[in-house]
């Protein structure tokens, strides 16, 4: 399992994640906003996924938390953002493995959370799924613990 991004940290690839966003957004005929790609921008530079009122704070001015919440919701329909269940919390993610099966291991100390592509290991669910009848749309599962730092500290 090779994972697909922990939060962007360099110029280089934050910069890479701002033009596949614009090329996602173009091709979804939609507009990449100022607003939202200040909300991207924020997400791609959180070291742990962020909250929305978190994101919200750093936006300052008139914003309110229901112009956040859409902008996520539009980010995670498009596919640019995850939303991580347990923590409330929203994270940037390599343009397209929204569409795939994810697992996020978060770490209990630091927060930090690292995304793979789960597609190879969710095999045994889809085959049983399929058996069912149901056909599997989106899968992510959350997996909590220490990170290596963390354990090694």
């Amino acid at each position: 399992m090779m994972p697909l991004m922990a939060h962007a940290h360099t110029a280089r690839e934050k910069a890479r994640l701002l033009r596949e966003a614009e090329r996602v957004c173009a091709a979804a005929g939609e507009q990449f906003t100022p607003l939202r790609r200040q909300v991207f921008e924020l997400l791609t530079q959180a070291h742990a996924p962020a909250k929305a009122y978190d994101l919200l704070a750093k936006l300052g001015g008139d914003a309110k938390p229901p112009t956040i919440y859409r902008t996520l919701e539009f980010l995670m329909k498009l596919g640019l953002v995850h939303r991580i269940e347990s923590l409330n919390a929203f994270v940037a993610c390599d343009v397209g493995a929204c569409g795939r099966s994810t697992i996020f291991l978060i770490c209990d100390r630091c927060g930090h959370a690292e995304e793979f592509d789960a597609g190879h290991a969710l095999v045994d669910l889809g085959e049983a799924a399929a058996r069912d009848g149901f056909e599997i749309k989106r899968t992510m599962i959350e997996a909590t613990g220490l990170c290596a730092e963390c354990k090694a500290a």
